[in-house]
């Protein structure tokens, strides 16, 4: 049964690897892999319990007879509602951030960005645009910022191959920039809910690879941009039957929101509470803020209802469930053994966390970067602390520590390498369905960049961590 668990999982990969090509949601696959993986490990939980479990059953028992309702008891109590309580922390987390962009954005509170972005010439709209994705993306969700930042961008550019360019740029500045604070990327999210990382830490060692690797890239893209862009520039949106908030308002309302992120590390490091608990809490506030400022149009009954954009509606919702599928699969396998026996063989044979870490970014523009990073972080515990002469290797073991190195080598390389091509992140995937770009395109025009400026970040990273220690 573990070998048929190990072969779901592989053959999950593969349907998310090559959803492109299959037209098969890889959220649908994630949730499918998930469930039906608890669904075979608990028709076998007597086997998989007494050799992972064994005193922890003992102790759940108190001297009753086991049996097949035990054994089920303990494993939905014991071990499955862990592993969904991780996975709804980062699915109430996402809930949250992506519910404060939809107000902030339906209050035109992000109207700002194209006013700053008015102009014709590339360069100035290229680094603009970016530079708002990049500060924007370590505060919210990437594939919310993507969206919006596509959307402007559509309305702005007239050509095709132009906003191909640009959005592959955009594309990059989100997932760089999400990747190096713990609430602009669930992968961050989750180290920093494990306990692997701090969150002035990891913004710390991640915020100078995280720049290297968006600007390298955007400087080559912008080459390839003609000085002067074919743009159109419209009316600015009808927000009059929603919101009729003066400038001033809109910028309270968009301090409340971002600035309630910022304060998230904080708040959780003064109650150790879930960070889910303060993005909550952001948005309760920003709620109350927002029916405060359009209180007359809510008394006089005259809001519309107005649409959220398809890219964004059903976009946020197959990323919360793509998620919990993901999270899901990974708990079975880590109660089945495997991960354990393989990171063995990766100790045993590798012994490099940059060696792993060039694999997983490379596997990550093949594969999907959330998928590839929670099997990186699946694979080890966070070691307590390291004394020299405790293991063998205590430099090597010192990498899965508090802060350790190998929790931000699988962080930057899993994000940036899923710009390698446009099918390894969700936010590549919007961006294929938004230009119509095809994947031979990207691979010619863009991966040589995007390599480019991954391995600059990487060299970077490297000389962080290790020559100046």
């Amino acid at each position: 049964m573990t070998l048929l668990i190990v072969l779901l999982l592989v053959f999950g990969y593969f349907l998310i690897a090559t959803g492109h090509l299959t037209g098969v949601n890889k959220a649908a696959i994630a949730m499918f892999i998930g469930t039906v993986g608890w669904v075979v490990y608990i028709c076998w939980g007597s086997d998989f319990v007494l050799s992972q479990h064994p005193r922890d059953y003992a102790e759940f028992l108190a001297g009753e007879a086991p049996s097949s309702s035990a054994v089920k008891d303990f494993i939905f109590d014991s071990i499955f509602l862990k592993y969904v309580g991780q996975a709804a922390n980062i699915v109430m987390f996402l809930l949250a951030t992506m519910t404060i962009v939809e107000i902030l954005n339906n209050n035109g509170c992000f109207d700002f960005i194209i006013e700053w972005i008015r102009t014709r010439n590339s360069k100035r709209l290229l680094w603009t645009i970016t530079v708002a994705t990049f500060i924007l993306s370590a505060n919210l969700d990437n594939l919310t910022t993507t969206t919006m930042m596509l959307v402007i961008m559509h309305q702005i550019v007239r050509s095709r191959r132009q906003r191909m360019l640009i959005g592959a740029a955009v594309v990059l500045a989100a997932n760089s920039g999400g990747c190096f604070t713990v609430i602009g990327d669930p992968m961050g999210l989750i180290l920093w809910g494990e306990g692997a990382v701090t969150a002035t830490q990891f913004s710390a060692a991640l915020a100078l690879p995280a720049i290297v690797a968006w600007v390298l890239p955007t400087i080559l893209i912008n080459r390839q941009l003609p000085d002067r862009l074919d743009t159109e520039w419209t009316a600015p949106p009808y927000r009059g039957d929603d919101t009729r908030l003066n400038r001033w308002q809109r910028m309270v309302m968009l301090f409340v929101g971002i600035g309630g992120l910022w304060f998230i590390p904080t708040f959780h490091n003064i109650t150790k509470l879930s960070p889910f608990l303060g993005a909550l809490c952001v948005l309760s506030v920003l709620w109350v803020v927002n029916e405060a400022f359009n209180r007359k149009l809510f008394d006089s009954d005259q809001m519309a209802q107005r649409r959220i954009p398809r890219a964004l509606q059903y976009g946020a919702i197959q990323q919360m469930l793509f998620v919990m599928g993901i999270m899901l699969a990974m708990g079975v396998m880590m109660e089945t053994g495997v991960l354990g026996d393989i990171s063995a063989w990766i100790d045993y044979n590798v012994h490099n966390v940059w060696i792993v870490g060039i694999v997983s970014g490379l596997l990550s523009g093949l594969v999907d970067t959330f998928t590839v990073a929670m099997t990186n972080i699946s694979l080890y515990p966070v070691v307590e602390s390291v004394q020299i002469g405790q293991w063998v290797d205590s430099e090597y073991m010192s990498y899965f520590t508090l802060n350790g190195l190998y929790w931000q080598v699988v962080a930057y390389t899993t994000a940036v390498g899923g710009c390698l091509l446009s099918v390894g992140s969700t936010s590549g995937l919007a961006l294929m369905r938004m230009e119509h770009v095809h994947l031979a395109w990207y691979l010619k025009t863009l991966t040589p960049k995007v390599l480019i400026g991954f391995l600059a970040g990487l060299a970077v990273l490297y000389f962080e961590n290790v020559l100046i220690i």
